[in-house]
């Protein structure tokens, strides 16, 4: 088993603990999805996931045993590698100004790893206030991982840091798109305990349809 394996079989045995199955919940209603919600955000918060010393450890494992280092967005200085690791592994492109409405407003919430001075992976995120709901809302926008460095627990490393993030600043509920046929990243969030709210047809330019996950928070 990988270390990504484990640590995911961790993290979805937490879930389970909660008395939530998380596929099962992939096929609710809205409202069932928001009484499962209550009920599992107490126990992610407390039990899971986002703490900070898991967090740490989590780090600490991958500096160990593969010299990565996670940080947050430091300056413009880093934005060109950011735009070049995104564009070769995300399907959608990008401009420039996109990049920048994110990590220009929310800097916080841009996280960073490099292995040997060479950015690997990222998160770009925001967090806002949703309309009409007035809930503050998280928002994972882009999440690379070069293909040199995957299934080694990167991934979720970079999502238990920015939601923790969020968490610190208020946040309610954290929300992203994904492909469909993207089983790597489904698993991902699955693990954390995101559901899939919605089916948007035909969401990306190359005709696929997303699957649009949603994490409660409170």
């Amino acid at each position: 088993m990988s270390v990504e394996d484990e640590l995911a079989s961790n993290d979805r045995k937490v879930v389970e603990d909660c008395n939530v199955n998380v596929n099962d919940t992939n096929q609710t209603s809205e409202n069932q999805d928001s009484n499962i919600a209550e009920n599992l955000s107490e126990c992610l918060l407390q039990k899971l996931v986002f703490d900070k010393a898991k967090n740490d450890d989590q780090e600490a494992s991958l500096a160990k045993s593969y010299g990565i280092t996670i940080e947050p967005y430091k300056d413009e200085t880093d934005m060109p590698d950011i735009m070049k690791l995104i564009t070769e592994d995300l399907s959608e492109p990008y401009s420039i100004y996109t990049y920048r409405y994110f990590i220009n407003n929310w800097p916080h919430l841009c996280f960073l790893a490099r292995h040997e001075g060479e950015l690997i992976g990222a998160l770009v995120s925001k967090l806002d206030v949703h309309q009409p709901t007035g809930a503050r809302r998280g928002y994972i926008a882009m999440l690379a991982i070069h293909k040199s460095h995957r299934r080694i627990g990167l991934a979720s490393a970079l999502v238990r840091r920015t939601v923790h993030s969020m968490i610190i600043d208020g946040c309610d509920e954290v929300v992203l798109e994904t492909e469909v046929t993207n089983i790597g990243a489904l698993r991902l969030y699955d693990n954390f305990g995101f559901i899939r709210d919605k089916r948007l047809f035909r969401y990306y330019l190359n005709g696929v349809d997303a699957f649009r996950l949603k994490l409660w928070l409170r």
